[in-house]
């Protein structure tokens, strides 16, 4: 469902009782909690009684009673109504503890549920989906659900079942004044609906704007160093400003609504004390009914016009929990692309030997697929494809192209094992596809990418990307300290180990000299550390997993300076001695050590080859090399 058509939705059963499933492991809770609602009901249902009491047996009684008794039978009024005002407060903390204590632990369930869920989904989706939108899931989304919960349905229940037990006491105690009292209720419920009417288009405009804001927000806080680049800030401003004022206007629409409703539902529970006053206030002249009962109704008709408020407030948290529940079930009924098949195998060990076989692969269908993080990290200085006239070269052969947009095209070939190879060619080639392939963060279309003969879709994930070692050229660092982004939750590894394995990749150097060594904490995505050591970070932490079968490297020193570029290699080189290693590369001058280099142009493998037999066939490869390092002064 579009995010705006579920802000019409008002109610839907089917989803309320998918919501109601959370509550069923906490029904003794929510037992005592209706338990202590009946309790409060009755009791401040029972409170205008007191009045009445007080006023025809002490205050104006009927008939000439001493002093004395008056006084006595006044204060027997007031221990009582005091003793019940304390029973209803114990029930209301109750009543308000115990849901809040079920909303809250439902809180957490459906967080760890919509959690877990995106943590096992593919990267596809990730690549298909806002990660803000996907945040607003898992914190907005379910916290309308919780009002629903604590705030709506008990709410809804606590409002019917003080309404229905006023009812019944004004019916019991008079029935005329209360078919007097009863007789705005028509004209209440015409008005509550116009408003409610106003106040949904309201909220929906003011929800769906508010999305807006939150999108550009982070929008441009994620891309504030481009914007300070290209000094945008005056134009990104005025942008955010314009979306804010949107938001301002929508806001405006729901206060006037808000004004406009409770001074009037207020006006009309006024107008109904007055029909009882002036229809009471005649009866009693005539001795019809005593003092205390207008009283009691006086006191009926003020506490009856609050749940009916109450009512129609809830109907806003009914269709916020309605536009979220789509939301988020929808997002928790998302089919798992990527996961593992029954009888899935572990890994022990592998060898190390890696096969495509005839592999289509694409990210979606045409005219679907968004631009890929992972893609635009593979540019650089040498994937700028050379122009027509500078290269000439066959096109590969174009097959049927069909529904796919197609990223490799019936690409095999084979890295046998402790072979090192490196991936060429310009961005958007499908480098960093083939990489993806192997550590299984997508499925292939047709084809099968191979481990050790066996399909990787036939291992156990966390088994086959438990033995891969994967450092990226853009590497993440987590808030924390830097131990804790080595050692990454696994408490097998030692201190010693983590301080050999930097000492190994260059890293313990700079460590040293941090404030608090290995304790230092990081800030978000490793801020205050520079490229080369976050790189030397990654480097350290892919070989502390201990990837000894199989290790994938994509283009690790693309955007380090010259010196820790010459130190990275060369713990590279005595890192991937005796590993299946695959390295995506920009810099040809980093891969002449390689055992072979695959070309891949627009998805298909062109060449293969050792350095120098690919520059003695002078084609692709060749044609790259002259242009990135004769004609471009480098090497």
């Amino acid at each position: 469902m579009h995010e705006e058509e579920a802000f019409k939705k008002s109610f839907d059963a089917k989803l309320a009782r998918r919501i109601l499933k959370y509550v069923r492991p906490y029904w003794k809770q929510v037992g005592l909690a209706l338990l202590a609602l009946v309790v409060s009901t009755l009791t401040a249902a029972s409170t205008p009684l007191f009045l009445k009491y007080a006023i025809d047996n002490a205050i104006v009684p009927r008939e000439a009673l001493p002093l004395a008794q008056r006084y006595e039978t006044l204060l027997l009024v007031c221990a009582v109504f005091l003793a019940v005002r304390v029973v209803d407060f114990i029930a209301n903390y109750a009543q308000t503890y115990l849901i809040s204590w079920v909303g809250q632990h439902i809180l957490f369930d459906l967080r760890s549920e919509i959690f877990a869920k995106l943590q096992r989904m593919h990267l596809g989706y990730f690549d298909r989906n806002p990660v803000g939108r996907l945040m607003t899931r898992i914190t907005s989304d379910v916290d309308a659900i919780n009002q629903f919960i604590t705030g709506g349905l008990v709410g809804l229940i606590a409002d019917f079942a003080l309404i229905i037990g006023l009812m019944v006491f004004m019916l019991v105690l008079d029935w005329r004044l209360a078919l007097v009292a009863f007789a705005i209720m028509p004209i209440f419920l015409a008005v509550t609906t116009w408003i409610r009417g106003g106040m949904r288009e309201a909220y929906r405009a003011m929800r769906l704007r508010l999305s807006k804001v939150n999108a550009s927000l982070q929008e441009n806080l994620a891309g504030v160093q481009t914007t300070q680049l290209f000094n945008r800030e005056p134009k990104n401003e005025a942008q955010f400003n314009l979306l804010s004022s949107d938001l301002r206007r929508a806001w405006v629409e729901i206060i006037k609504w808000f004004a406009l409703f409770f001074p009037l539902v207020g006006l009309m529970g006024e107008f109904t004390v007055a029909l009882v006053l002036w229809y009471g206030g005649g009866q009693v002249i005539q001795q019809a009914i005593t003092l205390g009962l207008l009283v009691a109704f006086t006191d009926y008709v003020r506490q009856l016009f609050q749940p009916l408020q109450d009512l129609s407030e809830k109907f806003n948290i009914f269709q916020a929990a309605m536009a979220s529940a789509e939301r988020i079930f929808g997002l928790l009924d998302t089919k798992e692309e990527v996961a593992d098949k029954p009888g899935a195998l572990p890994v022990e060990r592998f060898r190390g030997q890696i096969d495509f076989e005839d592999v289509w692969f694409a990210y979606g269908r045409r005219g679907e697929r968004k631009p890929q993080a992972s893609e635009s990290a593979e540019q650089g200085a040498a994937d700028t494809p050379p122009s027509a006239s500078s290269l000439e070269v066959l096109e590969p052969t174009t097959p049927e192209e069909g529904e796919w947009d197609w990223v490799l095209r019936g690409v095999s070939f084979r890295v046998r094992p402790g072979e090192k190879v490196a991936l060429v060619g310009a961005t958007g080639a499908g480098k960093t596809s083939v990489i993806s392939l192997i550590a299984r963060f997508y499925d292939v279309q047709q084809g099968a990418v191979k481990i050790d003969g066996l399909d990787v879709r036939d291992y156990r994930q966390r088994d086959l990307r438990r033995a891969i070692g994967i450092v990226l050229q853009d590497p993440f660092l987590f808030s924390g300290t830097i131990e804790s982004n080595l050692r990454l939750g696994d408490e097998r590894i030692t201190p010693e180990r983590i301080q050999e394995v930097c000492a190994f990749v260059g890293a313990d150097e700079f460590i040293q000299r941090l404030p608090q060594g290995y304790q230092t904490v990081l800030h978000e995505r490793g801020g205050g550390l520079s490229t080369g050591q976050k790189q030397l970070l990654a480097l350290a932490r892919a070989i502390l997993h201990n990837p000894d079968i199989l290790l994938i490297l994509d283009e690790a020193t693309a955007n380090v300076d010259s010196e820790t570029e010459q130190k990275i290699q060369a713990v590279l080189e005595r890192v991937m001695q005796g590993r299946t290693s695959i390295v995506i590369a920009h810099r040809l001058s980093t891969i002449r050590h390689v055992d072979r280099i695959l070309v891949f142009r627009k998805g298909k493998l062109l060449e293969e080859g050792s350095h120098d037999e690919l520059l003695r066939q002078g084609g692709y490869y060749a044609k790259l090399y002259e242009l990135q390092y004769v004609h471009g002064g480098a090497d």
